[in-house]
């Protein structure tokens, strides 16, 4: 569903500074929901939804990965790609410290830190890819190659089938 009445967050206001074409998507959020429902909620398939996942390296060193929504990261090989001993998820609060962004409603775009950016090789192979908007329940549809663009990630084959 295509909203006008979408909120303002540091995200949509990255997006707007950086010229980068998006559409606005309200779904009703589910607690430890994930993926599945928003793919569910908009009607599109979950693995055009992507995640933004905060981890943090040995040194404690926060790094961003987008991932499809149907697959999972494999840390030891993000590990091996990006010259890093170890990888991990963090805590949710830390991750909160980082972004600005709540757990469910974390952004690559606006982030309060800026991070390395770690993108999933095949989500550039996409026509349009549904992405956090800065706040749970609202997703930013975009154009992949925009994301090069805009966070100049680096690209790694990581993904696990879900």
């Amino acid at each position: 569903m295509k909203n006008d009445h979408a909120p303002e967050t540091p995200a949509t206001h990255f997006l707007r500074r950086h010229g980068i074409a998006h559409s606005n998507h309200l779904y009703a959020y589910e607690e430890h929901g994930g993926t599945s429902v928003s793919a569910r909620e908009l009607n599109v398939d979950e693995h055009a939804v992507v995640k933004t996942l905060v981890m943090e390296d040995e040194n404690r060193k926060p790094l961003i990965v987008l991932m499809h929504g149907d697959c999972k990261v494999s840390t030891k090989e993000l590990a091996r790609q990006s010259g890093r001993k170890k990888i991990e998820p963090c805590q949710p609060e830390v991750a909160n410290r980082h972004t600005g962004f709540l757990i469910g409603g974390t952004s690559p775009f606006g982030t309060k830190k800026t991070m390395p950016v770690f993108i999933e090789k095949s989500i550039l192979d996409l026509p349009l890819i549904y992405i956090n908007g800065g706040r749970r329940g609202f997703l930013v549809g975009v154009h992949p190659h925009d994301l090069l663009r805009a966070l100049s990630p680096t690209v790694v084959e990581v993904a696990l089938k879900g």
